[in-house]
């Protein structure tokens, strides 16, 4: 009998590539999805779950689970309108996501998967140092802190119910689907824009769509990914000249990147209000993903290539 799993967040980016991958090893998916989607019936047992707070109903949608894995969040975004963002990132990730443990602990779940963020770790990191399971959690924004208090508050479901938590914090994602920067960043790469970012030399790990699901069933299902927190990345650290370079490549169009001084682009940030993009851009975050490597001998299945290569060919195709 195949294992029984529920996602939330499955009708989002990273949602529908991981229930495309549980079904292809034989999951039984219960999707949790806030609209409609009759399309997907055939696929998987839907769950429509309006909202994510401290008072969500799960009843219905835990019935005979026996993973959890929560990818649904309140997201980062550059412009927050909220009148207390803090507030509106903790009802949804903190306390709903311990609603959603303590809800599925009560239900019989045996495991939940936690999907966080590495803004856990920080913004990003200097000196050649890696981030890892061992820093001391820094987050720096709502979002950030957000996710490390959804992560302290599920560790003590775990010690106090018995239910098994796996907490993985990704970078930026990237692959079909893909929206955010990583999307503005391919349009203007593929219009043939001159960008002023030719002499970088940072160093930023991603993680391509596709490797992020199959961690993510490695810790729903690998007997030592119990009450671990594993930081994971595709392995494969860029500047983000190489990054903008790579895109090109993959896209068929020649990378127009030209020399800047550094100091004037973060001017440039801090006059335009976009100082925080503008060091995304220019600023390092690398990770060592050597514990979820060694201890769930997993290694990503995808190279950066085959990654890069998927995200420009869906791009492609979706503009004709």
């Amino acid at each position: 009998m195949s294992k029984a799993v529920l996602v939330t967040g499955s009708s989002g980016f990273v949602g529908r590539e991981l229930c495309v991958e549980l079904v292809r090893h034989q999951f039984s998916v219960t999707a949790a999805m806030r609209g409609e989607a009759p399309e997907l019936a055939a696929q998987y047992t839907l769950a429509r779950i309006a909202d994510i707070g401290p008072d969500t109903d799960w009843t219905a949608a835990l019935q005979g689970v026996e993973v959890v894995i929560h990818l649904a969040a309140r997201v980062h975004v550059m412009r927050d309108h909220a009148l207390d963002p803090l507030s509106e990132f903790r009802r949804t990730n903190a306390a709903g996501t311990e609603h959603l443990a303590r809800c599925a602990a009560a239900a019989g779940v045996k495991r939940l998967v936690y999907v966080s963020s590495i803004k856990v770790n920080g913004e990003e990191t200097v000196n050649g140092h890696r981030y890892s399971e061992q820093d001391i959690p820094a987050p720096q924004d709502p979002y950030g802190i957000s996710k490390s208090e959804a992560e302290l508050a599920v560790q003590r479901v775990a010690q106090e119910t018995g239910l098994e938590v796996v907490i993985v914090r990704p970078p930026l994602i990237y692959g079909a689907e893909v929206k955010g920067n990583f999307i503005q960043m391919m349009k203007v790469v593929a219009r043939g824009i001159p960008l002023p970012l030719g002499a970088l030399h940072n160093r930023r790990d991603l993680l391509y769509v596709g490797n992020l699901a199959d961690a993510l069933i490695a810790c729903a299902t690998h007997p030592a990914a119990a009450g671990q927190t594993y930081v994971l990345c595709d392995g494969e650290p860029v500047s983000t000249s190489e990054l903008l370079q790579r895109l090109a490549q993959a896209l068929g169009v020649s990378p127009r990147l030209f020399p800047f001084p550094t100091s004037l682009l973060e001017l440039a940030g801090k006059l335009g209000g976009k100082s925080d993009q503008i060091n995304r851009l220019l600023g390092s975050l690398q990770i060592d993903s050597a514990k979820i490597r060694r201890e769930l001998n997993w290694t990503p299945p995808f190279t950066m290539q085959q990654g890069l290569q998927a995200t420009a060919e869906w791009y492609l195709n979706s503009r004709k």
